[in-house]
């Protein structure tokens, strides 16, 4: 039966204020990780007009300025002299932090999942079908990142000095039967300087951020998209001067955006042993050496994890009636091939020797630059000889 859908995805840049407090959390976890690496993190951060909050548990053998780190984070993002509302050098910080409580680490001691969590792993081969490298990504979700990146690219080659550090990006993609046919649309809002003209953002943003970016595409799926930059009248008040910030608020663009399910858990700020941490990574990994081994065109993969409990309780597989085998012969399958413990995943993706912060703008996922383990395709042999 033929089927016609639009998908949209959005994302944004280290500037946009949630994403500010999701790369503060990761920065202070990578410092901590990387003195410590069996530390106990559980951190959040929230950003307002004149101040940032942090709060969380925090147990480990390291020290970390916590407060000069957060300042760097923000004054590295851009947020530093006399354009920006919100600034390194003034803002109150503020912070909350106290041990992990003894009856979680004792949950985690005992080999136990450090929380409770449902997380979701996708993959699709779409890209083959468009003859675009999407690295198994839904084709929405790469666009709007490579959109935000690229905003961020220029600004910080300060082609134009009129450009500050919060940015959004927003794409629409048509699909026919499964496979995406056209970019309906694709915008982008950018923060600027008051000196800016309106009309001198606009042409900039069209010419170095959306044309570059669209011309990665077949041109048969862009000749008719509706492109846009900066709709509103102005957009010279940004950050958290304009908005609050709260960190994990953009889980859904950090994975797979409409694309897929979402399992409502944040991993950001979070040690590994916090399985909505290490679970999400890990149903990414077996999804996409699903994909890549043929074994479906298009993979949701479903962990579910209790507090306390060693092994996932539920493995649940959607191929979208892509696969050449029954999904619950795939689930059986890859709790075979993979030791799903929460201890197993941690070891099996090295994720005590991950960094994280690197992950907090662009998405967690489909980052070739980035190599991280969970993006590896070394499982695809394991799966085609299990699954034959």
């Amino acid at each position: 039966m033929h089927s016609r859908k639009f998908f949209a995805a959005e994302s944004a840049t280290c500037g946009q204020p949630d994403k500010l407090c999701d790369l503060i959390v990761d920065t202070i976890l990578d410092r901590v990780l990387a003195m410590d690496r069996f530390a106990r993190v559980d951190l959040d951060a929230m950003a307002a007009p004149g101040m940032l909050f942090l709060a969380g548990q925090l147990s480990t053998k390291a020290y970390v300025g916590l407060e000069s780190i957060i300042r760097e984070v923000v004054r590295d993002v851009g947020y530093a002299g006399p354009d920006v509302n919100f600034n390194a050098d003034s803002i109150a910080v503020l912070h909350v932090i106290g041990e992990q409580s003894h009856e979680v680490a004792a949950a985690v001691d005992n080999k136990g999942a450090g929380n409770q969590c449902v997380c979701v792993g996708y993959a699709s081969d779409e890209g083959k079908r468009i003859g675009v490298d999407l690295d198994f990504m839904p084709l929405p979700q790469w666009l709007a990142h490579k959109l935000t990146m690229q905003l961020e690219s220029v600004r910080k080659a300060d082609e134009l000095p009129l450009i500050l550090p919060d940015g959004t990006a927003q794409v629409v993609v048509h699909y026919e039967n499964g496979s995406p046919t056209k970019v309906q649309s694709a915008g982008v809002c950018a923060h600027h300087k008051k000196s800016a003209s309106i009309d001198e953002i606009r042409d900039y943003l069209m010419a170095k951020v959306i044309d570059p970016v669209l011309n990665l595409l077949p041109d048969s799926m862009t000749q008719h998209t509706e492109k846009s930059a900066n709709n509103a009248v102005a957009f010279t008040i940004g950050g958290p001067a304009a908005d609050i910030g709260l960190s994990g608020r953009k889980s859904v663009s950090d994975t797979y955006g409409t694309a897929c399910a979402f399992g409502g858990s944040s991993p950001v700020g979070k040690d590994p042993t916090k399985t909505d941490r290490a679970a999400l990574y890990m149903a990414r990994y077996l999804a996409k050496n699903l994909v890549a081994a043929g074994v479906a065109e298009r993979i949701e993969l479903r962990l579910i994890y209790s507090f306390g409990r060693r092994d996932p309780i539920s493995v649940q597989v959607e191929s979208f009636g892509t696969a050449n085998i029954s999904e619950v012969d795939i689930s059986i399958a890859l709790q075979k091939i993979v030791d799903l413990s929460s201890p197993g995943v941690v070891e099996h993706l090295r994720l005590r020797e991950s960094a994280y912060a690197p992950l907090a703008c662009g998405g967690f996922f489909g980052r070739k630059e980035l190599a991280s383990p969970w993006e590896r395709l070394d499982l695809v042999d394991k799966m085609k000889k299990a699954l034959a």
